[in-house]
């Protein structure tokens, strides 16, 4: 009798394990608050060279086309390294790929800061985009992971706004840092975080929902349901006649494996269309406060805010573009990346012809970001409806790195046609690619929120 009645648990230790089983926990959004902190700091790594990149070009003596290229060194090697890490992360757990990744970018990005000659910093950039590689995969997979289907375009979205953020916070940050001691500090202060973001990440962030002792039951059930994104029955899409025709809105066959991902034109076009975008937005990250200090005349802080606004812009773009593409247009992810492509060529042309102003020229940097994020999560967001959990880090791995490679081909470009001609062919090529971009984007179906499996067949 002893016996029995040791071995059932205490009545109150029972009554809270029933009631963590019943109540739904949401851990999953400290999940992504975690996302949001690592990523931003990851991209204001990344972002802070562009105000470094006067006092660089002058302490070395280098050319446009040569600092473009310092700039395209960390892109090329982010992108080389994007499909190598979707195969990874297919392998090895993204709770050991994560921090290993947070705390290799912050290593490079202090030797950056040591640098003293343009050839150490070419190497540095080039393994800071080696380093940075896994990340965005490590949290598109991870959102994936832990959200369900109708929670991931907004969870996306925070992600992507984290980019935006970083890219914020890095020009004026960078430019208080370098008044006050100079560009390598300025590498070097920005690289000290990463050690606690890593750990953070190691503590807070398990691979699998189910092993998370701050999850219950009833979340976990909730992070696994696929009834919206696979069932008719749940609930009916809306039907938007002439635009579903003209977006080619069909149900599709889910990639299934690693072989048919790479055989999907769907895949290549979104990939080519974000490679075009990606080209515009890390022009902007990269060579706008050159452009701001060389042509409009702007002080070293005066350029730090400024060239912080189109990221400023592009949080608020991202928010209204996930809010577009998840309710009012039912997930579709086309139709905010064709406003996105056209509304950016526009603005490109109104940069041709920008004012002095400090005013004017903020609104118009602030609209441009706006603008070019209204659809850009979506390039990120559509191979999630075409694949599944398995195959998804390989769709994600081809759309990041074309998207990269894009990255690293437009800066280049820039300095070129900066040392033979002017900004205004700048601001014409970044339009050429929008509407190239658009191009791709008219190819490529749009996926139903409930796609089919593939027939035996």
């Amino acid at each position: 009798m002893t016996e029995s009645l040791a071995s059932k648990p205490a009545p109150a230790v029972a009554e809270r394990a029933a009631l963590q089983t019943r109540s739904r926990t949401r851990y999953r959004w400290v999940v992504l608050a975690v996302i949001v902190v690592v990523y931003m700091l990851a991209a204001a790594d990344r972002a802070n060279i562009g105000i470094a990149l006067p006092y660089i070009q002058k302490e070395f003596g280098a050319t446009n086309a040569e600092v473009g290229l310092l700039v395209s060194a960390f892109f090329l090697f982010y992108s080389l390294g994007q499909i190598p890490a979707g195969f990874l992360l297919s392998k090895v757990s993204v709770r050991v790929v994560a921090p290993a990744a947070i705390g290799l970018t912050s290593l490079v990005t202090l030797l950056i800061g040591t640098s003293h000659s343009i050839g150490m910093l070419k190497i540095y950039r080039s393994a800071l985009g080696v380093a940075e590689a896994a990340l965005p995969l490590s949290m598109l997979s991870t959102i994936n992971r832990w959200f369900p289907p109708r929670e991931k375009g907004t969870a996306t979205g925070a992600f992507l706004s984290a980019a935006k953020m970083g890219a914020v916070i890095a020009p004026p940050l960078g430019a208080a840092l370098i008044l006050l001691d100079g560009w390598r500090t300025m590498f070097i202060a920005f690289a000290l975080p990463g050690v606690l973001l890593a750990l953070l990440w190691w503590w807070l962030v398990p691979n699998d929902p189910r092993a998370c002792k701050q999850v219950s039951d009833a979340e976990a059930e909730h992070i696994e349901d696929q009834t919206t994104a696979h069932s008719e029955s749940v609930r009916k899409h809306r039907d938007f006649g002439r635009l579903d025709r003209a977006l080619r809105y069909e149900r599709t066959p889910l990639l299934d494996t690693s072989r048919s991902v790479f055989r999907s034109w769907n895949i290549w076009g979104c990939g080519l269309g974000y490679l075009l975008m990606t080209g515009v937005v890390n022009v902007l990250l990269a060579w706008l406060p050159k452009y701001l200090g060389e042509v409009k005349h702007f002080e070293l802080m005066q350029v730090g805010f400024v060239a912080s606004l189109p990221f400023v812009g592009g949080v608020l773009g991202n928010i209204v573009g996930g809010w577009l593409s998840d309710r009012i247009l039912d997930r579709r992810r086309k139709p905010t990346m064709m406003i996105s492509a056209v509304a950016t060529c526009v603005m490109m042309v109104a940069l041709v012809y920008a004012p002095n102003g400090l005013l004017a020229v903020s609104l118009l940097l602030f609209g441009t970001g706006f603008l070019l994020n209204i659809g850009y999560s979506s390039f990120s967001v559509y191979s999630m409806g075409l694949t599944t959990r398995t195959t998804y880090p390989v769709a994600a791995s081809v759309v990041n790195s074309a998207g990269q490679a894009g990255g690293a081909m437009a800066p280049l470009i820039t300095g070129f046609l900066l040392d033979s001609y002017s900004w205004t062919a700048v601001f014409i090529f970044l339009g050429v690619c929008s509407l190239a971009a658009l191009a791709f984007v008219l190819t490529i179906s749009e996926p139903a929120t409930a796609p089919v499996e593939a027939s035996a067949g």
